[in-house]
């Protein structure tokens, strides 16, 4: 009686275990999806664009993974002959896939998000994340069912998902909803987790009710908790990877790993034979298809994107596991794309780091400004006393024999932005300045601005609050005109000598911003350095961060410094901690 009653609790574990791995898996694409951007998705074209559809970042995604998936299925080939594998194009499916989990911190990391470089790869990464995704889902429901009617309940979850994303998006833009979510986030409440569970759960329930694999359900209910206001805060999503990553994931992995068998790869020389050539076939079918970024990019950047693309984690792993359980693989090749994974996320970004130029956008110089009214006359008149080139897209007509008089470049044609910011070398600038009066040109220039030219700080003046979360998704800096000018009030009464200083241009002092590329200064104290002249050190901003420096702060390399002091010594100062 004892041992059945302990063989009992044992199969009661087991399938308590088995139920947590599964909600895990679930959990794991659910975060997956929550990567993804359906914003990118829309296309860049129109006035938006460059003039040629055929560069645009979607058009170049769906080539890149289109190129990849033959490639990808060719290679598959390869494997059946050696007992692999019995069905090449899912194979050649599971080798399509990229990580958005990994693409995006390397590249917020990098501070590449927002560019023009990095968006092309953030589509291309989500539309092989996508795409990938549903044919996975399609081809595993074919094999299971064959070619039959309930295949159109794939489209109707995908027509559902659109409805849902639509209403979310909108729904998004109610300002009281958003402070609804907020007031609820916090203490016991915790809405948004609790939200976000619901949902998973809903979603991979209608999967299932469809007959579908719950990967796809649990993805497309990330992608439409990413829509919902609140999904970018940092604090959530850390709450969300607390739960997932630090319980429910690991325990999937747990059982992942009780199916991995090592020996059988390591052991045998057929093994060791194929796990060289799934990793060398991986990186090429990423690598090639990504040489279409030529037309856009330069050959590192090119390469560079090849191999970021080529990471792989969650859905490379819940494919192969599906298959695994399918028979449609053999053990050791489960073992093998397990051991793809680890390779690809750990070799990925760092051949990334080392390919992709270091902070090429500190070699642009030059500041564009858009405007028309008395604002633009007084900013480019301060402006044109720096040692950048300033240029003026569409004044007032009485200010261009002004403009021009102080060296100021001028482009006096109106409303054809994306032709005025190319001539205006938007490609090399490295400020552009949006005051124009209509919301609409204000969303256009900066999306411009930002996407397709990459002009690493864009800022605009713009009243249509609605508007300043989309502007700050694409990591554009917006001042809002009443709280401008209640800060600004608020300075004069509370620090009126600074105030003085910012407000007003003095001819002996200087206050600029300069980035710490001298590898000699980067790990010195800031005691131990000294300063030329009388410059004085204001700020210091790490990675987004602001500190407050002291003597014991010890400088690192793409530190920005905050300098006020005489014009030559603040050149001196520069050119010390840039050389």
């Amino acid at each position: 009686m004892y041992h059945l009653i302990l063989n009992l609790e044992l199969i009661l574990n087991l399938e308590q275990t088995s139920l947590e791995a599964e909600f895990g898996f679930a959990f794991l694409m659910f975060l997956s999806g929550l990567e993804l951007d359906l914003r990118l998705l829309n296309p860049i074209g129109g006035s938006q664009g460059d003039g040629s559809r055929w560069t645009q970042p979607l058009f170049l995604g769906t080539l890149m993974l289109a190129g990849t998936v033959l490639l990808a299925f060719s290679a598959a080939l390869f494997f059946a002959p050696e007992g692999a594998t019995t069905n090449p194009l899912l194979l050649g499916l599971i080798l399509s896939t990229t990580s958005l989990g990994v693409v995006v911190p390397v590249l917020k990391e990098r501070h590449l998000t927002g560019s023009r470089y990095g968006q092309y790869i953030l589509v291309a990464a989500s539309i092989a994340d996508f795409v990938t995704l549903l044919l996975l889902t399609s081809e595993i429901a074919i094999l299971q069912r064959g070619l039959t009617l309930e295949l159109l309940l794939i489209p109707t979850l995908l027509l559902i998902f659109m409805l849902t994303a639509r209403f979310s998006s909108r729904v998004g833009n109610v300002s009281r909803f958003e402070q609804v979510l907020n007031s609820l986030s916090s203490a016991t409440a915790q809405i948004r987790v609790r939200g976000a569970f619901a949902l998973m759960v809903a979603w991979v329930v209608l999967a299932e009710g469809f007959g579908v694999e719950l990967i796809l359900g649990a993805f497309l209910a990330g992608a439409i908790a990413g829509l919902v206001p609140g999904s970018e805060d940092p604090v959530e999503r850390e709450k969300l990877d607390a739960v997932g990553y630090g319980f429910f994931i690991p325990v999937f992995f747990i059982m992942v790993g009780a199916q991995f068998n090592l020996g059988a790869v390591l052991e045998s020389t057929q093994g060791l034979f194929l796990l060289f050539w799934l990793v060398v076939v991986a990186f090429i079918v990423k690598m090639v298809p990504s040489l279409l970024l030529k037309l856009r990019f330069s050959w590192r950047e090119t390469l560079g994107a090849g191999t970021l693309m080529s990471s792989r984690l969650s859905l490379i792993i819940a494919a192969a596991a599906i298959a695994l359980s399918m028979g449609l693989i053999s053990d050791m090749l489960n073992s093998e794309i397990i051991l793809l994974a680890i390779i690809s996320v750990a070799v990925s970004p760092f051949l990334f780091n080392r390919i992709y130029p270091q902070h090429k956008e500190d070699s642009r110089s030059g500041v564009i400004v858009i405007g028309r009214d008395h604002l633009t006359e007084y900013l480019v008149e301060r402006l044109s006393h720096g040692d950048e080139q300033v240029t003026v897209i569409c004044p007032d007509e009485k200010l261009v024999g002004p403009f021009a008089a102080r060296g100021v470049q001028v482009i006096d044609d109106c409303g054809h932005y994306d032709t005025n910011l190319e001539e205006a070398g938007a490609l090399t600038a490295r400020v552009l300045l949006d005051i124009t009066p209509s919301s609409e040109e204000t969303l256009e220039i900066c999306r411009l601005g930002k996407v397709k030219y990459g002009i690493p700080l864009v800022v605009t003046r713009i009243s249509d609050v609605e508007l300043i979360p989309q502007l700050q998704e694409m990591e554009i800096m917006v001042v809002q005109p009443e709280l401008a000018t209640a800060m600004a009030l608020e300075g004069a009464i509370h620090y009126p000598t600074v105030f003085n200083l910012l407000a007003h241009q003095i001819e002996d002092i200087e206050v600029t911003e300069i980035i710490v590329t001298n590898p000699r200064i980067a790990g010195k104290r800031l005691g131990a350095v000294r300063l030329p002249g009388d410059s004085l050190l204001l700020s210091l901003q790490r990675d987004g961060t602001l500190m407050i420096p002291h003597g014991n702060t010890v400088l690192q390399m793409y530190d920005r410094l905050g300098l006020i002091g005489s014009p030559d010594s603040v050149d001196e100062a520069a050119t010390m901690m840039r050389a």
